[in-house]
């Protein structure tokens, strides 16, 4: 189990201690990525927030920390919990670093395993989980998003052995740092497929997106690909129609929904802070009751997301990845971090503007994971569809 409660990782925000459903080496794994995040990352994200650049030197910090197969598991394949948790630690500190590691971790990897023949995944992840293939997944178009399964316009037409590709990708997050995308794309004949395709291929242009006031780290890119060839070992050959690509986006929303979960923890962590040493009426602002009824509300939703989270890598450790558990997931949850981020600021006043006192970038960065990975909108409508055994789509 996990180490003493004297050494636990979030002994402030982990009310019910789900710490503990952790064994040693999978906490020891997260306390050498805290320690890689307190003194890499933490010092520098404000600024690199404000300015709306990437800290590309991280990149080989990431690489060198080995957490896609950390030391500590030995040739233990990560459970479902530790790469959750995993999630959660990054984004308690930047909800954009956290960004970038999912798209290796999370997105390029369930589109391989999920996507890939046997053989792609013994060629890919490999190369995957030591960062000499770096991806990331393209599925979002310009006039598409959640109504993407019916309006997929990015087309794959086949020449022998070489496919051709024609359309444009939008939001994709990373891809400036990434050798491979994973472009999903339709033939005339209405078949789903989906591409690892390398991002010096003659006809790719990344254009970095500009204006962001979410997640202004993160380096989102709009896609263009014309004409682009590639080749079919390219192709994913588990794909064959949009229900494959759904395989994949049911294992891609969990790891949203600790990233939901860690947003949180990080802003509360961040207001619970300001409320102790902030003095107003000759007090600290923590002594009064409305301010304690703010942090019992985000202590609250902390431990109710996290426990959720938790349950939906307990189930997937058996094998279920129902539609619904995801959606309902990543509906509640993405709910309550709105509510938390928002409290914490409420903490902070005015001060809680500014980026120095730790809420804001948070309170920003959740618009973004609220939206993505299935708008709540949409989440809901997926989950209530089980629920009641009809569908609300139009």
């Amino acid at each position: 189990m996990s180490t003493s409660d004297t050494s636990r990782l979030y002994e402030i925000s982990d009310l019910y201690d789900y710490e503990s459903l952790l064994t040693t080496p999978e906490t020891n794994a997260l306390s050498r990525l805290r320690g890689f995040l307190a003194a890499e990352v933490a010092p520098i994200v404000d600024e690199y927030w404000e300015r709306g650049e990437f800290p590309e030197h991280l990149v080989e910090g990431f690489v060198g920390l080995g957490m896609l197969a950390p030391k500590e598991l030995g040739d233990d394949i990560p459970r479902p919990l530790f790469e959750g948790f995993r999630t959660l630690e990054i984004a308690r500190v930047d909800a954009s670093i956290s960004t970038y590691f999912s798209g290796q971790a999370t997105m390029i990897t369930s589109a391989v395993l999920h996507g890939g023949s046997p053989e792609q995944v013994a060629k890919w992840m490999p190369r995957i989980r030591n960062y000499d293939m770096r991806g990331v997944f393209a599925i979002t178009e310009p006039d598409h998003g959640s109504d993407v399964a019916r309006g997929l316009e990015t087309t794959a037409t086949r020449h022998g052995d070489t496919w051709i590709l024609d359309g444009e990708k939008k939001w994709i997050g990373s891809a400036a740092y990434a050798t491979h995308v994973c472009v999903v794309a339709r033939e005339a004949t209405g078949e789903t497929r989906a591409f690892l395709v390398p991002t010096d291929s003659d006809g790719v242009q990344l254009e970095k997106i500009r204006g962001k006031a979410s997640l202004r780290i993160v380096n989102n890119a709009h896609i263009t690909l014309s004409g682009v060839r590639v080749s079919e070992s390219l192709r994913l050959h588990g794909v064959e129609r949009f229900s494959d690509i759904g395989a994949m986006l049911r294992h891609m929303r969990a790891s949203v929904i600790w990233q939901a979960a860690g947003v949180q923890v990080g802003a509360y962590e961040a207001a619970l802070r300001y409320a102790g040493t902030r003095r107003q009426f000759d007090r600290p602002i923590a002594s009064f009751q409305l301010v304690q009824e703010k942090i019992a509300h985000m202590l609250g939703n902390i431990t109710a997301s996290i426990g959720m989270a938790a349950r939906l890598a307990q189930l997937q450790e058996t094998g279920v990845y129902r539609d619904e558990d995801s959606a309902m997931a990543k509906y509640w949850v993405s709910a309550r971090m709105r509510e938390t981020v928002a409290l914490g600021r409420e903490i902070c006043g005015g001060n809680g503007l500014l980026l120095e006192h730790g809420v804001m970038r948070f309170f920003a960065d959740a618009e973004a994971i609220y939206t993505y990975e299935g708008t709540n909108e949409i989440s809901a409508l997926v989950a209530a569809r089980a629920a009641t055994g009809i569908s609300a789509f139009v």
